[in-house]
């Protein structure tokens, strides 16, 4: 049995989602697709915004990639990859600490930008009509990426800490014996029963 219950795999597997219209959009911005500005940012692709909104999208992306490792095996042991840390446990609380003040720093942008935006939706330069109800749309789903991410990282905190089997030892067979260890079940038959 996984030790990730299905609704914790569908929240970590939301949170790249909730990136990724705001994402689309700010390449379509980068690459001069009109959205609706005028001015500057209706000129098309500049040396200075197109670098930056690329790398921007590129960046939120990534991070919110790394929710799926509160669900993942590679958010309990390091990848061996990965210079003089591979093969070894994830620190718990490091893992929860990174993830719970990146919930917090993402609500927090998340929704100040989503007040930028309502504020300034009147000024010259800005969307107006259908192009305006496109970006706000794309970047609605952002907002949920912090409370996703909040909710993944408490679930992560429990499951690691209360001494329940980890995923890798569930992939691999192992039962949980209550008190944090964990025993092989060597025998299909036992495979069996335990799945039973």
């Amino acid at each position: 049995m996984d030790a990730v219950p299905r609704w914790a795999n569908v929240a970590a597997r939301l949170v790249p989602l909730t990136v990724l219209p705001f994402g689309l959009w700010l390449i379509a911005m980068g690459l001069g697709v009109p959205l609706g500005f005028s001015g500057e940012l209706a000129d098309g692709p500049s040396w200075r915004l197109t670098p930056s909104v690329l790398t921007f999208s590129l960046l939120i992306g990534f991070f919110a990639f790394l929710a799926l490792g509160l669900v993942r095996p590679w958010g309990e042991v390091f990848p061996r990859w990965i210079p003089f840390a591979g093969g070894r446990n994830v620190p718990t609380l490091f893992a929860a600490s990174v993830a719970s003040l990146g919930a917090v720093a993402v609500t927090f942008v998340g929704f100040a930008g989503a007040l930028g935006w309502y504020d300034t939706r009147d000024e010259a330069g800005a969307p107006q009509g259908v192009a305006a109800w496109v970006m706000v749309l794309c970047y609605a789903p952002f907002l949920a990426w912090g409370p996703l991410l909040a909710i993944v990282t408490v679930h992560y905190l429990l499951r690691r800490t209360r001494g329940t089997h980890s995923i890798s030892e569930s992939r691999a067979g192992s039962k949980p014996t209550g008190n944090g260890a964990s025993v092989e079940n060597d025998s299909p038959a036992l495979t069996l029963r335990t799945m039973r």
